[in-house]
Protein backbone atom coordinates (compact mmCIF):
# COMPACT_ATOMS: atom_id res chain seq x y z
CA UNK A 1 0.00 0.00 0.00
CA UNK A 2 1.23 3.76 -0.69
CA UNK A 3 0.23 6.85 1.37
CA UNK A 4 0.57 10.25 0.79
CA UNK A 5 1.89 12.70 3.71
CA UNK A 6 0.73 16.86 2.90
CA UNK A 7 3.22 19.36 4.81
CA UNK A 8 1.39 22.35 4.30
CA UNK A 9 3.48 25.24 5.22
CA UNK A 10 3.76 29.00 5.46
CA UNK A 11 5.79 29.25 2.16
CA UNK A 12 5.02 26.22 0.11
CA UNK A 13 3.07 22.76 0.81
CA UNK A 14 5.00 19.86 0.28
CA UNK A 15 3.60 16.11 -0.42
CA UNK A 16 5.41 13.11 -0.19
CA UNK A 17 4.71 9.48 -1.46
CA UNK A 18 5.47 6.50 1.28
CA UNK A 19 5.23 2.72 1.14
CA UNK A 20 3.82 1.00 4.37
CA UNK A 21 7.43 0.22 5.07
CA UNK A 22 8.40 4.19 5.59
CA UNK A 23 10.51 4.19 2.20
CA UNK A 24 9.98 7.17 0.98
CA UNK A 25 9.18 6.75 -3.05
CA UNK A 26 8.99 10.39 -4.40
CA UNK A 27 8.22 14.41 -3.35
CA UNK A 28 7.08 17.58 -4.31
CA UNK A 29 6.88 20.74 -3.24
CA UNK A 30 4.67 24.05 -4.56
CA UNK A 31 4.79 27.51 -3.76
CA UNK A 32 2.53 30.33 -2.68
CA UNK A 33 3.04 33.41 -1.64
CA UNK A 34 2.51 35.13 1.73
CA UNK A 35 0.75 38.92 1.85
CA UNK A 36 1.85 41.36 4.22
CA UNK A 37 -0.57 44.27 4.29
CA UNK A 38 0.36 45.50 6.90
CA UNK A 39 3.53 45.93 9.04
CA UNK A 40 2.87 42.88 11.48
CA UNK A 41 0.91 41.25 9.90
CA UNK A 42 0.36 38.15 7.68
CA UNK A 43 -2.13 36.83 5.34
CA UNK A 44 -2.80 34.06 2.47
CA UNK A 45 -5.80 33.24 0.12
CA UNK A 46 -6.81 29.50 1.12
CA UNK A 47 -7.63 29.28 -2.72
CA UNK A 48 -3.52 28.86 -3.00
CA UNK A 49 -3.28 26.08 -0.62
CA UNK A 50 -6.12 24.03 -2.68
CA UNK A 51 -4.77 25.21 -6.01
CA UNK A 52 -1.42 24.40 -5.16
CA UNK A 53 -1.88 20.98 -3.23
CA UNK A 54 -4.08 19.58 -5.61
CA UNK A 55 -1.45 20.54 -8.60
CA UNK A 56 1.07 18.81 -6.61
CA UNK A 57 -1.32 15.38 -5.92
CA UNK A 58 -1.06 15.31 -9.69
CA UNK A 59 2.56 15.56 -10.02
CA UNK A 60 2.99 12.89 -7.07
CA UNK A 61 0.69 10.48 -8.73
CA UNK A 62 2.62 10.92 -11.98
CA UNK A 63 6.27 9.92 -10.80
CA UNK A 64 7.59 6.92 -11.25
CA UNK A 65 7.03 5.05 -8.08
CA UNK A 66 3.37 5.71 -7.65
CA UNK A 67 0.84 3.04 -8.47
CA UNK A 68 -2.73 4.78 -8.52
CA UNK A 69 -3.90 1.63 -7.94
CA UNK A 70 -2.36 1.56 -4.40
CA UNK A 71 -3.08 4.57 -2.82
CA UNK A 72 -4.74 3.84 -0.15
CA UNK A 73 -4.33 7.44 2.26
CA UNK A 74 -3.44 10.61 3.03
CA UNK A 75 -2.40 12.59 6.01
CA UNK A 76 -2.03 16.26 6.45
CA UNK A 77 0.40 18.09 8.54
CA UNK A 78 -0.65 21.86 8.58
CA UNK A 79 0.67 25.32 10.19
CA UNK A 80 -1.28 25.97 12.89
CA UNK A 81 -3.07 28.92 14.72
CA UNK A 82 -4.49 30.74 11.12
CA UNK A 83 -8.10 31.69 10.90
CA UNK A 84 -10.21 30.58 7.89
CA UNK A 85 -13.49 31.96 7.86
CA UNK A 86 -16.62 30.90 5.39
CA UNK A 87 -20.04 32.12 4.72
CA UNK A 88 -23.41 30.35 4.19
CA UNK A 89 -22.56 29.52 0.64
CA UNK A 90 -19.13 27.85 2.00
CA UNK A 91 -17.12 30.57 0.35
CA UNK A 92 -13.77 32.19 2.15
CA UNK A 93 -14.60 35.70 3.23
CA UNK A 94 -11.65 37.21 4.18
CA UNK A 95 -7.90 36.22 3.38
CA UNK A 96 -6.92 34.05 6.04
CA UNK A 97 -5.02 35.49 8.91
CA UNK A 98 -1.80 33.45 9.84
CA UNK A 99 0.34 32.78 12.71
CA UNK A 100 3.11 35.18 12.82
CA UNK A 101 0.50 37.83 12.54
CA UNK A 102 0.71 40.39 15.33
CA UNK A 103 -2.34 42.43 15.02
CA UNK A 104 -4.20 41.16 18.04
CA UNK A 105 -2.17 42.83 20.42
CA UNK A 106 -5.77 44.77 21.85
CA UNK A 107 -7.80 41.40 21.97
CA UNK A 108 -4.48 39.64 23.44
CA UNK A 109 -4.15 41.86 26.50
CA UNK A 110 -8.46 41.85 26.77
CA UNK A 111 -8.08 37.88 27.00
CA UNK A 112 -4.90 37.81 29.17
CA UNK A 113 -6.18 40.81 31.21
CA UNK A 114 -9.90 41.54 31.63
CA UNK A 115 -10.65 37.51 31.19
CA UNK A 116 -7.57 37.02 32.87
CA UNK A 117 -4.59 34.19 32.41
CA UNK A 118 -5.73 32.27 35.14
CA UNK A 119 -8.98 31.81 33.60
CA UNK A 120 -7.76 31.25 30.27
CA UNK A 121 -5.61 29.02 31.34
CA UNK A 122 -8.47 27.26 33.20
CA UNK A 123 -10.32 27.15 30.60
CA UNK A 124 -8.37 25.84 27.98
CA UNK A 125 -4.86 24.59 29.62
CA UNK A 126 -3.28 27.87 28.14
CA UNK A 127 -3.21 31.97 27.90
CA UNK A 128 -3.44 34.38 24.97
CA UNK A 129 -0.46 34.32 22.40
CA UNK A 130 -1.25 36.98 19.57
CA UNK A 131 -0.65 34.12 16.86
CA UNK A 132 -3.78 31.82 18.54
CA UNK A 133 -7.08 31.87 16.52
CA UNK A 134 -9.56 33.20 19.32
CA UNK A 135 -7.71 36.76 19.62
CA UNK A 136 -7.96 36.78 15.80
CA UNK A 137 -11.67 36.10 16.18
CA UNK A 138 -12.00 39.18 18.53
CA UNK A 139 -10.37 41.09 16.29
CA UNK A 140 -12.33 40.20 13.13
CA UNK A 141 -15.39 41.17 15.60
CA UNK A 142 -13.74 44.38 16.50
CA UNK A 143 -12.51 45.37 13.21
CA UNK A 144 -14.55 43.77 10.71
CA UNK A 145 -17.88 43.39 11.98
CA UNK A 146 -19.79 42.71 8.55
CA UNK A 147 -17.37 39.87 7.80
CA UNK A 148 -17.84 38.78 11.30
CA UNK A 149 -21.53 38.51 10.71
CA UNK A 150 -21.27 36.55 7.62
CA UNK A 151 -19.31 33.59 9.43
CA UNK A 152 -20.95 30.13 9.48
CA UNK A 153 -17.64 27.82 9.73
CA UNK A 154 -13.99 28.60 11.68
CA UNK A 155 -11.90 26.83 10.98
CA UNK A 156 -7.69 26.34 10.88
CA UNK A 157 -5.86 25.73 7.36
CA UNK A 158 -4.97 22.21 7.44
CA UNK A 159 -8.81 21.51 7.96
CA UNK A 160 -10.06 23.75 4.67
CA UNK A 161 -7.98 20.87 2.76
CA UNK A 162 -9.27 18.75 4.55
CA UNK A 163 -13.03 19.61 4.00
CA UNK A 164 -12.45 20.47 0.31
CA UNK A 165 -10.85 17.02 -0.37
CA UNK A 166 -13.19 15.48 1.44
CA UNK A 167 -16.22 17.88 2.47
CA UNK A 168 -15.99 17.02 6.26
CA UNK A 169 -15.77 19.28 8.38
CA UNK A 170 -13.41 18.80 11.08
CA UNK A 171 -10.35 19.03 13.06
CA UNK A 172 -7.93 17.09 15.14
CA UNK A 173 -6.71 18.05 19.13
CA UNK A 174 -3.43 18.66 18.37
CA UNK A 175 -4.46 21.16 16.06
CA UNK A 176 -7.11 22.35 17.61
CA UNK A 177 -5.24 22.90 20.82
CA UNK A 178 -3.80 25.97 19.47
CA UNK A 179 -6.72 28.00 18.85
CA UNK A 180 -7.49 29.02 22.60
CA UNK A 181 -11.21 27.45 21.94
CA UNK A 182 -10.80 24.02 23.05
CA UNK A 183 -10.78 22.59 27.03
CA UNK A 184 -7.56 20.79 25.90
CA UNK A 185 -7.16 18.85 28.94
CA UNK A 186 -10.67 16.86 28.07
CA UNK A 187 -10.09 17.05 24.94
CA UNK A 188 -13.62 19.20 23.55
CA UNK A 189 -14.88 22.73 23.05
CA UNK A 190 -14.68 25.44 25.90
CA UNK A 191 -18.09 26.56 26.37
CA UNK A 192 -16.89 29.49 28.19
CA UNK A 193 -13.60 30.41 25.81
CA UNK A 194 -17.06 30.46 22.52
CA UNK A 195 -19.62 32.99 24.72
CA UNK A 196 -16.39 34.98 25.30
CA UNK A 197 -15.61 35.18 21.48
CA UNK A 198 -19.15 35.49 20.48
CA UNK A 199 -19.41 32.06 18.36
CA UNK A 200 -21.60 29.22 18.33
CA UNK A 201 -20.49 25.93 18.56
CA UNK A 202 -21.71 24.54 15.01
CA UNK A 203 -19.28 26.86 13.87
CA UNK A 204 -16.42 25.02 14.78
CA UNK A 205 -15.44 21.48 13.12
CA UNK A 206 -15.95 18.14 14.77
CA UNK A 207 -12.90 17.30 17.02
CA UNK A 208 -11.22 13.80 16.17
CA UNK A 209 -7.67 12.32 16.89
CA UNK A 210 -5.40 13.01 14.39
CA UNK A 211 -4.95 9.30 13.68
CA UNK A 212 -8.91 9.30 12.50
CA UNK A 213 -10.40 9.30 9.71
CA UNK A 214 -12.20 12.68 8.66
CA UNK A 215 -13.66 11.17 5.74
CA UNK A 216 -12.61 9.98 1.64
CA UNK A 217 -11.58 12.22 -1.06
CA UNK A 218 -14.94 13.29 -3.26
CA UNK A 219 -15.29 11.77 -6.45
CA UNK A 220 -14.65 13.88 -8.30
CA UNK A 221 -11.56 15.06 -7.07
CA UNK A 222 -10.73 10.77 -7.50
CA UNK A 223 -11.74 11.02 -11.24
CA UNK A 224 -9.43 14.13 -12.04
CA UNK A 225 -6.79 12.32 -10.39
CA UNK A 226 -7.18 9.29 -11.90
CA UNK A 227 -7.60 7.25 -8.89
CA UNK A 228 -10.28 4.56 -8.19
CA UNK A 229 -12.02 2.94 -5.32
CA UNK A 230 -11.45 4.66 -2.36
CA UNK A 231 -8.98 6.51 -0.61
CA UNK A 232 -9.47 7.82 3.20
CA UNK A 233 -8.07 11.21 4.94
CA UNK A 234 -6.86 11.40 8.23
CA UNK A 235 -7.68 13.84 10.67
CA UNK A 236 -3.94 15.31 10.61
CA UNK A 237 -2.04 17.30 12.99
CA UNK A 238 -0.99 20.40 13.57
CA UNK A 239 2.74 21.20 11.82
CA UNK A 240 4.82 20.39 14.88
CA UNK A 241 3.00 17.26 16.32
CA UNK A 242 2.80 15.95 12.27
CA UNK A 243 6.80 16.66 12.53
CA UNK A 244 6.84 14.78 15.99
CA UNK A 245 5.17 11.95 14.97
CA UNK A 246 7.51 11.71 11.72
CA UNK A 247 11.04 12.19 14.28
CA UNK A 248 9.12 9.56 16.68
CA UNK A 249 8.65 12.07 19.37
CA UNK A 250 5.68 9.77 21.26
CA UNK A 251 7.27 8.14 24.37
CA UNK A 252 6.64 10.33 27.58
CA UNK A 253 9.77 12.55 27.95
CA UNK A 254 10.86 12.74 24.28
CA UNK A 255 11.78 15.48 23.03
CA UNK A 256 12.11 17.08 18.97
CA UNK A 257 13.37 20.36 17.90
CA UNK A 258 11.98 21.91 14.63
CA UNK A 259 13.93 24.37 13.03
CA UNK A 260 11.10 25.62 10.21
CA UNK A 261 10.30 29.18 9.36
CA UNK A 262 9.45 29.31 13.38
CA UNK A 263 11.24 27.18 15.57
CA UNK A 264 9.97 24.66 18.27
CA UNK A 265 10.64 22.51 21.41
CA UNK A 266 8.17 19.91 21.66
CA UNK A 267 8.02 17.54 24.96
CA UNK A 268 5.53 14.36 24.48
CA UNK A 269 3.93 13.69 27.61
CA UNK A 270 1.76 11.06 28.94
CA UNK A 271 -0.55 13.46 31.18
CA UNK A 272 -1.52 16.80 30.73
CA UNK A 273 0.75 19.49 32.68
CA UNK A 274 0.72 23.26 32.46
CA UNK A 275 3.91 25.46 33.66
CA UNK A 276 3.53 28.02 36.39
CA UNK A 277 3.23 31.26 33.87
CA UNK A 278 2.11 29.48 30.48
CA UNK A 279 4.87 30.16 29.04
CA UNK A 280 4.95 26.58 27.31
CA UNK A 281 2.12 25.91 25.39
CA UNK A 282 -0.19 22.64 26.78
CA UNK A 283 -1.52 20.94 23.55
CA UNK A 284 -2.83 17.51 22.85
CA UNK A 285 -0.43 15.07 20.69
CA UNK A 286 -1.49 13.51 17.61
CA UNK A 287 -0.77 9.84 19.12
CA UNK A 288 -3.84 10.36 21.67
CA UNK A 289 -1.33 12.03 24.48
CA UNK A 290 -0.36 15.50 25.15
CA UNK A 291 2.79 17.87 24.94
CA UNK A 292 4.46 20.80 26.01
CA UNK A 293 5.87 23.23 23.21
CA UNK A 294 7.74 26.21 23.38
CA UNK A 295 7.73 28.00 20.01
CA UNK A 296 10.05 30.91 19.21
CA UNK A 297 8.25 32.50 15.87
CA UNK A 298 11.59 33.48 13.77
CA UNK A 299 14.26 30.28 13.38
CA UNK A 300 15.77 29.28 10.03
CA UNK A 301 13.46 32.75 8.51
CA UNK A 302 16.01 34.46 10.34
CA UNK A 303 19.21 33.10 8.19
CA UNK A 304 16.92 33.24 4.98
CA UNK A 305 16.71 37.60 6.01
CA UNK A 306 20.30 37.49 6.80
CA UNK A 307 21.58 35.89 3.93
CA UNK A 308 19.16 36.74 0.84
CA UNK A 309 17.73 40.08 2.44
CA UNK A 310 20.60 41.32 3.80
CA UNK A 311 23.70 39.65 2.01
CA UNK A 312 21.92 39.61 -1.05
CA UNK A 313 23.55 36.10 -1.47
CA UNK A 314 21.50 32.32 -1.87
CA UNK A 315 24.94 30.60 -1.21
CA UNK A 316 23.84 28.99 1.94
CA UNK A 317 26.75 26.27 1.92
CA UNK A 318 29.46 29.12 0.82
CA UNK A 319 28.40 31.13 3.53
CA UNK A 320 28.61 28.99 6.65
CA UNK A 321 31.45 26.96 5.62
CA UNK A 322 33.63 29.07 8.00
CA UNK A 323 31.45 29.66 11.06
CA UNK A 324 32.83 27.24 13.84
CA UNK A 325 30.82 27.79 16.79
CA UNK A 326 33.60 27.76 19.15
CA UNK A 327 31.79 29.68 21.94
CA UNK A 328 33.97 32.47 21.80
CA UNK A 329 31.55 34.73 19.50
CA UNK A 330 31.53 38.46 21.13
CA UNK A 331 28.66 39.15 19.25
CA UNK A 332 24.45 38.41 20.02
CA UNK A 333 21.66 38.14 17.59
CA UNK A 334 18.21 38.64 19.23
CA UNK A 335 16.02 36.36 17.32
CA UNK A 336 12.98 38.24 17.55
CA UNK A 337 12.42 39.77 14.09
CA UNK A 338 8.06 38.88 13.82
CA UNK A 339 7.55 39.65 17.25
CA UNK A 340 8.23 36.50 20.12
CA UNK A 341 5.90 33.97 21.65
CA UNK A 342 7.79 31.43 23.90
CA UNK A 343 8.59 32.48 26.46
CA UNK A 344 7.79 36.63 26.20
CA UNK A 345 4.52 36.56 24.78
CA UNK A 346 5.43 40.23 23.01
CA UNK A 347 4.42 40.46 19.96
CA UNK A 348 5.68 44.28 19.57
CA UNK A 349 9.83 43.30 20.60
CA UNK A 350 11.86 43.59 17.84
CA UNK A 351 15.59 41.79 16.80
CA UNK A 352 18.93 43.08 17.58
CA UNK A 353 22.54 42.61 16.90
CA UNK A 354 24.69 43.80 20.34
CA UNK A 355 28.32 43.39 20.91
CA UNK A 356 29.30 45.17 17.32
CA UNK A 357 33.05 46.12 16.99
CA UNK A 358 34.90 47.52 13.83
CA UNK A 359 36.58 44.10 13.65
CA UNK A 360 33.52 41.94 13.64
CA UNK A 361 33.40 40.00 10.85
CA UNK A 362 30.67 38.72 8.23
CA UNK A 363 31.19 35.28 9.76
CA UNK A 364 30.23 35.83 13.27
CA UNK A 365 27.28 37.67 12.50
CA UNK A 366 26.09 34.51 10.74
CA UNK A 367 27.41 32.61 13.80
CA UNK A 368 25.33 34.99 16.35
CA UNK A 369 22.14 33.95 13.82
CA UNK A 370 22.88 30.74 14.94
CA UNK A 371 23.51 30.73 18.20
CA UNK A 372 20.36 33.24 19.01
CA UNK A 373 17.91 31.47 17.76
CA UNK A 374 19.28 28.24 19.74
CA UNK A 375 19.51 30.43 22.92
CA UNK A 376 15.82 31.38 22.39
CA UNK A 377 14.92 27.39 22.12
CA UNK A 378 17.30 26.96 25.41
CA UNK A 379 14.58 29.58 26.82
CA UNK A 380 11.88 26.80 26.68
CA UNK A 381 13.74 24.06 27.08
CA UNK A 382 15.07 25.75 30.96
CA UNK A 383 11.50 26.18 31.88
CA UNK A 384 10.67 22.22 31.09
CA UNK A 385 13.02 21.52 33.11
CA UNK A 386 11.72 23.37 35.70
CA UNK A 387 8.70 21.55 35.73
CA UNK A 388 11.24 18.37 36.83
CA UNK A 389 11.27 17.24 32.93
CA UNK A 390 14.43 15.43 33.05
CA UNK A 391 15.56 15.63 28.89
CA UNK A 392 19.16 14.51 27.87
CA UNK A 393 18.76 14.05 24.26
CA UNK A 394 16.27 15.44 21.58
CA UNK A 395 15.19 14.47 17.74
CA UNK A 396 16.20 17.20 15.50
CA UNK A 397 13.71 18.19 11.95
CA UNK A 398 13.18 21.06 9.72
CA UNK A 399 15.20 23.11 7.40
CA UNK A 400 17.63 24.43 9.90
CA UNK A 401 18.68 20.64 10.73
CA UNK A 402 20.54 20.85 7.31
CA UNK A 403 23.45 22.94 8.41
CA UNK A 404 26.27 20.84 10.12
CA UNK A 405 27.30 24.26 11.84
CA UNK A 406 24.05 24.79 13.31
CA UNK A 407 23.56 21.30 14.49
CA UNK A 408 26.59 21.58 15.66
CA UNK A 409 26.08 25.16 17.70
CA UNK A 410 22.71 23.86 18.71
CA UNK A 411 24.21 20.63 20.26
CA UNK A 412 26.55 22.71 22.79
CA UNK A 413 24.01 25.26 23.56
CA UNK A 414 21.22 22.77 24.74
CA UNK A 415 24.30 20.48 25.63
CA UNK A 416 21.79 17.50 24.47
CA UNK A 417 22.34 14.47 22.54
CA UNK A 418 20.74 15.40 19.24
CA UNK A 419 19.73 12.69 17.06
CA UNK A 420 19.36 12.74 13.00
CA UNK A 421 17.26 10.67 11.29
CA UNK A 422 17.78 8.83 8.46
CA UNK A 423 14.49 10.35 6.35
CA UNK A 424 13.93 13.64 8.31
CA UNK A 425 10.37 14.66 6.11
CA UNK A 426 9.40 16.87 8.90
CA UNK A 427 5.47 17.00 8.95
CA UNK A 428 4.78 14.92 5.99
CA UNK A 429 6.07 12.05 6.65
CA UNK A 430 4.00 12.49 10.65
CA UNK A 431 0.88 13.35 7.86
CA UNK A 432 1.79 10.07 5.62
CA UNK A 433 2.05 7.92 9.35
CA UNK A 434 -0.98 9.06 10.65
CA UNK A 435 -2.89 8.34 7.20
CA UNK A 436 -1.10 4.94 7.57
CA UNK A 437 -2.73 4.16 11.06
CA UNK A 438 -6.12 5.68 10.00
CA UNK A 439 -6.59 2.98 7.14
CA UNK A 440 -5.55 0.58 9.80
CA UNK A 441 -1.64 -0.25 8.09
CA UNK A 442 -0.62 0.15 11.96
CA UNK A 443 -2.48 -0.33 15.07
CA UNK A 444 -1.23 2.48 17.00
CA UNK A 445 0.65 5.52 16.03
CA UNK A 446 3.60 4.23 18.49
CA UNK A 447 3.59 0.72 16.55
CA UNK A 448 4.08 2.92 13.48
CA UNK A 449 6.97 5.45 14.12
CA UNK A 450 8.84 2.26 15.59
CA UNK A 451 8.45 0.33 12.24
CA UNK A 452 9.59 3.64 10.46
CA UNK A 453 11.28 6.17 12.24
CA UNK A 454 15.38 5.37 11.97
CA UNK A 455 18.21 7.02 13.42
CA UNK A 456 21.20 7.81 11.08
CA UNK A 457 23.19 10.23 13.34
CA UNK A 458 24.22 11.35 17.09
CA UNK A 459 25.95 14.40 17.68
CA UNK A 460 27.52 14.50 21.32
CA UNK A 461 27.93 18.13 23.12
CA UNK A 462 31.48 19.27 24.17
CA UNK A 463 31.79 19.62 27.43
CA UNK A 464 34.18 23.33 27.55
CA UNK A 465 32.25 24.04 24.81
CA UNK A 466 28.78 23.89 26.49
CA UNK A 467 29.94 25.58 29.50
CA UNK A 468 31.20 28.56 27.37
CA UNK A 469 28.00 28.77 25.63
CA UNK A 470 26.32 28.13 29.15
CA UNK A 471 28.05 31.51 30.27
CA UNK A 472 26.66 33.29 26.91
CA UNK A 473 23.48 32.13 27.26
CA UNK A 474 23.42 33.84 30.82
CA UNK A 475 24.29 37.14 29.00
CA UNK A 476 21.82 36.71 26.22
CA UNK A 477 19.17 35.86 28.63
CA UNK A 478 19.21 39.25 30.19
CA UNK A 479 18.79 40.77 26.92
CA UNK A 480 15.58 40.85 26.77
CA UNK A 481 14.22 42.78 29.58
CA UNK A 482 17.56 45.16 28.77
CA UNK A 483 15.67 45.58 25.61
CA UNK A 484 12.00 45.11 26.23
CA UNK A 485 10.34 48.59 25.42
CA UNK A 486 12.98 49.69 23.67
CA UNK A 487 12.90 47.62 20.21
Amino acid sequence: MQYIGIDLGTSSVKLLLMKNDGTILSSVSKEYPVSYPKSGWSEQDPADWLRQTLAGLGELLETEHAEKSQIRGIGIGGQMHGLVVLDQQDRVIRPAILWNDGRTEQETEFLNTTIGKKQLSEYTGNIAFAGFTAPKILWLKNHEPENFEAVQKIMLPKDYLVYRLTGAFTTDVSDASGMLLLDVKNRKWSEEMLEICGIREEMLPEVRESYEVSGCVKKEIMESLGLSGSVTVAAGAGDNAAAAIGTGTVENGSCNISIGTSGTLFIASDAFQVDENNALHSFGHANGGFHLMGCILSAASCLKWWLEDILKTGDYQGEQQDVKGMGDNPVYFLPYLMGERSPHNDPNVRGAFLGLGMNTTREQMLEAVFEGVSFALKDSLEIARSLGIEIRKTKLCGGGAKSPAWREILTNILNLEVEILEAEEGPAIGGAILAAVACGEFSTVEDAVKSIVKIKETITPKPELAEAYQKKYLVFHSLYPAIKGIL
